[in-house]
């Protein structure tokens, strides 16, 4: 399997958000600071509103925090205009849901092309769904595609088009065991084949065996982390 280099992708320090609803305020994260080094492998669990996704919204660009400092390559993205985040979250991350997102009314080939035609340096659409299994499929539409054939698509969509960091949430979510242990396969792929810094989000502890490192979040905190000495494969999986 990859290991991690020491080469630190982000660096995040004191990291608060507050989500203001009327005259209620939700402190969504409490001081976290985290670093992510290149090619890692990183499992977060925590049980839901412990901020975990937040914090990946937050590193991902796609929402700022209300205090503290994210680097992103010694870079402060907490300055950066929104055009600048965008250019950002264009070249260097991809994002993988719970639910695809893809587009009904085209095949999965066309469906990862949107990405290859924006990205600076892009894996040809073929390419990208052979990385994860679906070299056969290319112009099967997404109602022609099962679950976990949709998320995989999702996942070659986002490595079309190269990125440092793989942001997933709660990528198995929606699949059964059988089929979530593909997608990680996939995921896996991607990590140790590319060198792509990848973080999963998710509540099955189970998957957190195939991590370099665990982070456990509660209450808007990191509140544990460990190393794992052994990894497991994702095939080893099961829940």
């Amino acid at each position: 399997m990859a290991t991690a280099s020491d080469t630190i992708i982000f660096k995040a320090q004191a990291l608060t958000k507050i989500y203001r609803m009327g005259d209620v305020e939700v402190q969504a994260l409490r001081g976290v600071d985290l670093e992510l080094r290149a090619g890692e492998l990183v499992v977060m669990l925590g049980p839901s509103g412990s901020g975990k996704s937040t914090l990946l919204n937050i590193l991902g660009g796609l929402d700022v925090p209300t205090g503290g400092q994210v680097w992103y390559h010694g870079e402060d993205l907490t300055q950066a205009s929104d055009a600048r985040l965008t250019q950002f979250r264009r070249e260097h991350v991809g994002f993988v849901f719970q639910f695809y997102n893809l587009i009904p009314s085209l095949t999965a080939r066309e469906n990862v092309a949107i990405v290859t035609e924006i990205a600076p340096d892009p894996l040809p659409p073929e390419d990208a769904l052979t990385m994860v299994g679906l070299g056969e499929r290319l112009d099967h539409f997404p109602a022609q595609l099962s679950g976990g054939e949709q998320q995989r698509v999702a996942i070659a969509r986002a490595i079309a088009k190269r990125p440092v960091v793989m942001l997933c949430d709660e990528p198995t979510g929606a699949l059964d065991s059988a089929t979530g242990i593909r997608v990680l396969e996939a995921l896996e792929r991607v990590n140790t084949e590319m060198g792509t810094t990848t973080v999963i989000i998710t509540h099955n502890a189970d998957i957190a065996r195939m991590a370099q490192r665990v982070l456990w979040m509660a209450d808007g905190r990191i509140v544990r982390e460990q190393v794992n000495a052994e990894r497991a494969h994702a095939s080893e999986l099961n829940w």
